[in-house]
């Protein structure tokens, strides 16, 4: 399940959950309450926002895989796509994108939830308010939320950047998988389970560093606004603080999404080290933010969809049981 914090109005009753009756007296104090929110918010508020952003994360990838007389912009290939492929060639592996976000972000935003009730309850053991958590502590259950989601959502990530990818190989060496669930099937029968984890070192540090510069960042930003500012929790708060959690998580995962998407597209078995020495021979340390420019066109709008649709999801929970704002 997942946790948010709210303070019901003086005077108003909170609906009853599980576990006991909760009540404002009139003229008491605010409390804050915990509000348990259902533990696929996070899925389902991402998989809303992949497809709105899935023609932008197939660009980054054609343009960090790119060989040959490939463009070399973010436009230039946009127009490459829909010129060889319509435009339904934009939203080629959608399948497969859709898996990843009920696999990875499911579990990771689920995750990240379930330990911040754990770790940060509402209330202290006195009654008091606690303390909202530090950020810190933030970071380190969103890294740690984020390895477990890269995990999970590893083989629906090879898929994602296989069936991306694959319209600009050679047709030869195209795979070709129909769907995700084809694709699956194909790498078990061709390559066996192991392919269901190639690349999960640096993909399981990418989610980790994602899931920080993402989740973190939105709950310290968007509580810094409303204590600091005259802003209040409503869509532009939201639409602030997603928006730079976005920049945040662009910028500290684009090196390990480079190095990422290089593995899951390779044919053969390579070692890091090697992967990393011939990156660096071929294009100096500007590897490192290669396609950070639609990397974070991507990361952005995406971020921002899907904390939007995050906080809807809530709205409209509490809206059904009840509960105020």
């Amino acid at each position: 399940m997942q946790a948010d914090h709210a303070q019901p109005p003086a005077a108003v009753k909170v609906l009853p959950r599980k576990g006991g009756p909760s009540a404002v007296s009139s003229g008491s104090r605010k409390q804050p309450n915990q509000i348990h929110y259902p533990f696929w918010f996070g899925g389902s508020a991402s998989s809303m926002a992949a497809c709105v952003t899935h023609p932008l994360d197939l660009v980054k990838v054609r343009l960090q895989t790119r060989t040959g007389d490939m463009p070399k912009s973010m436009s230039g290939t946009f127009v490459h796509i829909v010129k060889h492929n319509g435009f339904r060639g934009l939203y080629s592996g959608i399948s497969a994108s859709l898996l990843r976000q009920i696999t990875y972000s499911t579990t990771r935003f689920g995750l990240y939830e379930e330990l911040k009730s754990h770790f940060s309850p509402a209330k202290n053991e006195d009654g008091t308010p606690a303390e909202p958590p530090s950020f810190v502590l933030l970071v380190a259950m969103a890294s740690a939320s984020g390895f477990v989601g890269g995990l999970a959502g590893n083989a629906a990530d090879v898929l994602n950047v296989r069936m991306q990818h694959d319209a600009a190989l050679p047709a030869a060496q195209r795979r070709n998988y129909a769907h995700a669930i084809d694709g699956l099937v194909r790498m078990t029968r061709e390559e066996g389970l192991a392919s269901w984890f190639r690349g999960v070192g640096p993909n399981s540090m990418r989610a980790a560093a994602m899931t920080a510069g993402q989740l973190a960042s939105y709950d310290v930003v968007k509580r810094t606004l409303i204590r600091l500012t005259p802003m209040e929790d409503n869509m532009a708060t939201h639409f602030t603080a997603s928006f730079l959690a976005g920049v945040a998580a662009a910028t500290i995962t684009s090196p390990i999404d480079v190095i990422k998407t290089r593995v899951m597209s390779s044919h053969g078995s390579q070692s890091l080290p090697k992967l990393l020495g011939e990156i660096y021979a071929a294009e100096g340390l500007r590897w490192m933010f290669k396609g950070w420019t639609p990397s974070f066109l991507r990361l952005g709008p995406q971020t921002i969809c899907t904390f939007l649709f995050l906080e809807s999801h809530r709205k409209v929970y509490r809206k059904i049981h009840g509960l105020e704002d």
